[in-house]
């Protein structure tokens, strides 16, 4: 940091009276300050400097610059209103800066990463060959040293003054950022106000995770130029960050006030601070007790320890919407739970939810079906019916867990995928179709519990897993008994004896070898006692990820693969499998 850039930051908190951009009441320069630049009365986000940003992000006394300068040359000899070294030497001068961005490492929450935040302040933020330069050393030095990335954008878009070189660093950022991402490392955009033209359209929105800061705006295009190129009325609201959430661009909006928390958590769900994949441990499998009630977290693979349930009450106990729920696994079972949102595509889907948190102690991504335990809730999640955006989401997801070395936990508890009119328009089949063709090259443990409804494909597609647990009165169908009743009977009231025809219980399931465990509910079900029911499934998931990961992700591929080829084929199970593919044979 140059003695400018910190004269400069000094000045700010220690101005006299400054006017909220956004409700124009006037604040005292201190006071703001110590409010991270946030209006006390509108909340109006301040546009910060780039040193200023850092040192809100990292841990205090973290940061350390890169060490490298790169000035930016004037290629084109190019000259507007006035010459291009001139138009340099002014907002050197201005910001103390060599050019639009400040980059080096830094901690965040104890976690080390590097970091580069972009200036708005220098020739708006605008991307040259020497801001691509910075950030393609700074993502190289986070390569050689395994650092997560992280770069925070506010730019106008690429510089028109270096042409179609400044156009080039849109690739050659990108190219970097693959190149952590083959290697297995985190990289995070935070987009901030405003972020346009060919940062948005590169590293903006080409990392791993997105976060966007409250009132921050986000385009290819600006407002400006679209409305002046096509003469389109522009929508309320377009752009800004509650618009991108809510179709699909990004993972989450924050206030500034809670970015450090909320990275500082992404980064330890994710295993920032970890080297590889993690062994397991000593533990062994959970056995089966005879006799006596198993213990809690017990995983019964005998059918002959479970009692017999009714088919029929086991739909009814099944879709009880006192049942724990994704959302409360998370909060009981998981620590540190970090969700993401977006398919990238259109949307965001409220049925499906999806991010990373720690089980035993282990880093994990969590995907599952969301329903609800009010009609309120269960309206809004539909009624845990995800269309495509959903699937999408979760293969997003997923994928990223595979990238990073990370264990996939998945929860089903789902009447099947949205059948709607629009989900048929946005590729609901399609998004299904990829998600089972995806999930057999994941290179990590894959772990599936079915808690409640398995309704079809729309829970067979975050269900291709190494181990497929069930808890004792969940239900797992090709369809659901009421919509087997009215095509085979030609009448639903004969719901009953469908269920009972397609054989669809944990324990009859476990018989025919399609799940590989069941869990025990206490006494009176799952809803009768949701805790001690969230308890058990926490112990048999850790454990079950545990012993997955001493397998390499050639091996677990491998058996997947023989797994879902075996069904159908007499005396074949999943556990002959992985002994099988363990064994080298």
């Amino acid at each position: 940091m140059t003695a400018a850039t910190e004269a400069r930051t000094r000045d700010r908190a220690a101005a006299g009276w400054t006017r909220c951009e956004g409700c124009r009441v006037l604040h005292y320069g201190k006071k703001l300050a110590r409010n991270l630049g946030v209006c006390p009365d509108c909340g109006y986000h301040c546009r910060l400097s780039a040193t200023e940003r850092i040192a809100q992000l990292a841990d205090p006394g973290s940061f350390v610059p890169l060490g490298v300068t790169v000035a930016a040359t004037d290629t084109l000899r190019f000259t507007d209103s006035q010459p291009y070294p001139a138009r340099l030497a002014r907002a050197r001068a201005a910001t103390g800066l060599d050019d639009a961005v400040v980059a080096g490492t830094a901690r965040i929450g104890g976690h080390s990463l590097a970091i580069a935040a972009m200036d708005f302040a220098f020739m708006g933020g605008s991307l040259g060959a020497a801001v691509g330069e910075v950030l393609t050393l700074t993502a190289e030095r986070a390569l050689r040293e395994e650092l997560p990335f992280l770069v925070v954008t506010a730019s106008g878009g690429a510089r028109m003054q270096e042409g179609v070189i400044a156009l080039m660093q849109l690739a050659k950022v990108s190219q970097a950022l693959a190149s952590m991402r083959a290697a297995g490392l985190l990289t995070i955009s935070l987009v901030t106000d405003p972020t346009y033209g060919g940062v948005a359209a590169s590293y903006a929105t080409n990392c791993d995770v997105v976060v966007v800061e409250r009132g921050a705006r986000m385009g290819f295009a600006g407002p400006r130029v679209i409305e002046q190129t096509i003469r389109q009325k522009l929508p309320a609201g377009f752009q800004t960050a509650d618009f991108l959430l809510a179709h699909g661009q990004a993972d989450t909006v924050c206030h500034r006030a809670d970015l450090r928390g909320w990275l500082a958590r992404l980064l330890t769900a994710t295993g920032a601070h970890r080297r590889g994949r993690r062994p397991g441990d000593s533990r062994g499998a959970a056995g089966d007790s005879r006799g006596a009630a198993p213990p809690p977290g017990t995983i019964v693979t005998d059918p002959a320890l479970l009692a017999e349930v009714d088919p029929w009450q086991a739909v009814a106990a099944a879709r009880d919407t006192a049942r724990p729920t994704t959302l409360d696994y998370l909060a009981g079972a998981f620590a540190g739970f970090t969700e993401l949102h977006g398919d990238r595509t259109a949307s965001d889907c409220p049925s499906m939810v999806a991010g990373f948190a720690t089980i035993g102690g282990r880093p994990v991504a969590v995907v599952g079906h969301q329903k609800g335990h009010t009609t309120r809730e269960l309206v809004a999640r539909n009624f845990g019916m995800p269309g495509p955006a959903g699937y999408r989401k979760a293969l997003r997801v997923m994928r990223l867990a595979a990238r990073l070395g990370l264990p996939i936990v998945t929860i089903v508890d789902t009447p099947g995928a949205y059948p709607g009119s629009d989900a048929e328009e946005q590729g609901q089949a399609s998004a299904i179709a990829q998600n089972i063709l995806a999930m057999f090259e994941l290179p990590v443990p894959v772990v599936t519990v079915i808690t409640g409804e398995g309704g079809s494909g729309g829970a067979l597609a975050v269900a291709i897993a190494d181990r497929v647990l069930m808890l004792e009165r969940a239900t797992y169908s090709v369809i659901s008994p009421e919509g087997c009743s009215a095509i085979l009977w030609g009448h639903a009231r004969y719901a009953g004896e469908a269920a009972r025809a397609l054989r669809i219980t944990a324990g009859e399931l476990l018989g025919m070898r399609v799940v590989d465990g069941v869990l025990p509910e206490p006494p009176g079900g799952a809803s009768a006692d949701p805790a001690a029911m969230v308890a058990a499934f926490g112990t048999a998931v850790a454990r079950s990820v545990d012993e997955l990961s001493r397998l390499d992700g050639a091996a677990l591929v491998l058996a997947r693969k023989r797994r879902f080829r075996a069904f159908g084929t007499p005396g074949v199970s999943a556990a002959a499998v992985l002994a099988e593919v363990a064994a080298g044979r």
